[in-house]
């Protein structure tokens, strides 16, 4: 996952919404959304290569996504994969702010990363290069591979997109696919230096990625309303054209067996 946005009640009707692109090399052998037979709680894609998730959600209500923070110079073959931080949570009895203080205490064992985790109703923000667990107050966010609302451009961009919408009393969740399927690109001197090149800081630098090799893998949209009802709807996108498939479901979470 290196792209989200999410709006902590700002919409009168959704308390809740979460749009978010997962950008990841084609080959890497990946299970579209769906409920997993182990943990049939848990709705989310799957990471077959390393059996970790980018994003998901269970029907208690917990929730978590993650990003990589881009620093090239410290990346470890042999660190733990950072896709089990969200499922490792997702399918724990563990309350947020517990699971993050462990997580704490061995943020070594993973390559850099951001990392929110809590239910609809809370969320907390954790990265292992910064010190800290962060409450997430009502806001509108967006998390790329720097840390929580760093300004770069397609962050600035997504959010005032974002905000755009939210602030019609009614919007189709189009509107959001069409949001995180923008590929315009910034002028290189806004562009960020983050130790991988130019070339390759351009090919990152939208919204909506594609390069020959690498690129954005699905699109989702989750919203929680007022009634205790969740949407989810992810667009699973073939790199070979502009094809794409998507999965939708919608499920009561019991928010009384939330944990928090």
């Amino acid at each position: 996952m290196c792209l989200v946005f999410f709006s902590v009640k700002q919409h009168p009707d959704y308390p809740l919404i979460v749009v978010a692109n997962r950008d990841e090399f084609y080959n890497r052998s990946t299970k579209s959304a769906g409920y997993w037979p182990a943990s049939p709680q848990v709705l989310g894609g799957l990471d077959l290569q390393a059996n970790g998730t980018w994003l998901g959600i269970t029907t208690e209500g917990k929730i978590g996504w993650l990003t990589n923070f881009r620093d090239p110079k410290n990346i470890s073959p042999q660190a733990t994969s950072r896709g089990l931080l969200v499922s490792d949570y997702l399918t724990s009895s563990q309350k947020a702010l517990k699971y993050l203080k462990m997580i704490e205490r061995k943020e070594n064992t993973y390559n850099p990363f951001n990392l929110i985790v809590g239910t609809i109703e809370e969320l907390y923000y954790f990265s292992n290069y910064k010190k800290g667990i962060e409450k997430i107050a009502p806001g509108l966010y967006g998390l790329s591979n720097a840390f929580l609302d760093t300004p770069w451009p397609k962050v600035k961009l997504g959010k005032e997109k974002l905000s755009a919408i939210l602030k019609k009393e009614k919007f189709d969740t189009e509107e959001l696919f069409e949001l995180l399927s923008d590929n315009s690109s910034p002028p290189d001197y806004q562009l960020p230096d983050t130790g991988i090149g130019l070339e390759l800081e351009r090919a990152l630098s939208s919204m909506f990625v594609k390069t020959q090799n690498y690129g954005t893998r699905c699109s989702t949209i989750i919203m929680a309303d007022n009634n205790n009802r969740i949407f989810f709807s992810e667009r699973v996108y073939d790199p070979q054209s502009t094809d794409f498939i998507t999965n939708t479901f919608e499920q009561e979470v019991y928010l009384g067996q939330a944990l928090k």
